[in-house]
């Protein structure tokens, strides 16, 4: 059998330089009218929620109202300093669900969720809430401007993460396609058997214990009857590259190697953004075979050497 390849630190860099530059070029090309869209949107939404609750003086009043609108909860969530995620304000407050029909049955749910944000309430955007007196023009506007300014950040930084994995998904997924590599249907793949046959491959899938919960954005079965966990990570930042690559790949790749064995599976990344020199060699060292977004050749002909 062909082993992947292994890149030198000389050709690790090149390519992270290479990555990098076209991570400067795309982001700088990023067109403005996305955040200002989204702050137009989230400005009318604020306003929305402190006209419903008369500058946060009645929310206690209007808070199933407020709870009960997507757009109006979201405003809600932003009250925090920091922002308080869906998932954590269920958690904080002991609500099992924020879903409308049960939040019309159970007040003290609605009670405890205002509590728990008015608890980590923005002191310095809503210092008229502390000082108990009505917020002057100036500071309802500068709230106003700062919470449209934060949601508007997390959605631009949202769509932006999840359009850019997207992107290489369809990418990779493509070039797959060119090699004449089938698609099939997605599955758990708790063992070899289950696997796509020789010569195809499945979009995201659970591969092993299906309880480890360690999935793979595509796997694929080589012409040689080797599986190749493929997982797409997009990186904006030097340490977030340290969790999607390191803490979450070269570890997933460990577990495979462990569960499949060493000559039966070949985890790979495929590489877009930024990234430290010292991570890719010590996500390499652990058993991650690594290509990059930029350049999908060696990919593509290293499957292409598995045929018999």
């Amino acid at each position: 059998m062909i082993d992947p390849p292994l890149w030198s630190k000389e050709q690790l860099e090149a390519d992270r330089m290479k990555a990098i530059s076209f991570f400067r070029k795309e982001r700088l090309e990023e067109p403005l009218e996305d955040y200002l869209e989204a702050f137009d949107l989230y400005q009318g939404y604020v306003e929305e929620f402190l006209e419903t609750t008369v500058d946060l003086t009645q929310l206690d009043s209007q808070a199933l109202e407020v709870l009960t609108d997507p757009n109006l909860l979201e405003a809600f969530r932003y009250l925090a300093a920091p922002p308080i995620s869906s998932d954590d304000l269920q958690v904080l407050a002991e609500a099992p669900t924020l879903a409308k029909g049960q939040l019309r049955k159970n007040p003290e749910d609605v009670k405890r969720l205002v509590e728990t944000v008015r608890l980590v309430l923005d002191r310095r955007r809503f210092a008229w809430i502390v000082e108990n007196r009505e917020p002057t023009e100036a500071e309802r506007g500068a709230a106003v401007m700062a919470s449209a300014a934060l949601l508007a950040r997390s959605r631009v930084q949202t769509k932006r993460r999840s359009t850019g994995k997207a992107q290489q998904e369809a990418l990779v997924t493509q070039a797959l396609k060119n090699l004449g590599i089938e698609e099939v249907a997605a599955r758990q793949i708790p063992n070899v058997t289950l696997a796509p046959a020789a010569g195809q491959f499945c979009a995201e899938s659970t591969l092993g214990e299906p309880k480890a919960g360690r999935k793979a954005d595509i796997v694929l079965r080589l012409w040689d009857h080797r599986l190749m966990p493929i997982e797409c990570k997009v990186s904006n930042s030097y340490l977030n590259s340290v969790k999607r690559l390191n803490n979450d790949a070269a570890v997933k790749a460990r577990a495979w190697r462990e569960d499949f064995g060493r000559r039966q599976v070949v985890p790979t990344a495929v590489l877009t953004g930024v990234y430290k020199l010292h991570n890719l060699i010590d996500a390499q060292d652990r058993g991650l075979t690594l290509f990059w977004g930029h350049d999908l050749k060696p990919l593509t002909d290293f499957l292409t050497s598995t045929k018999p």
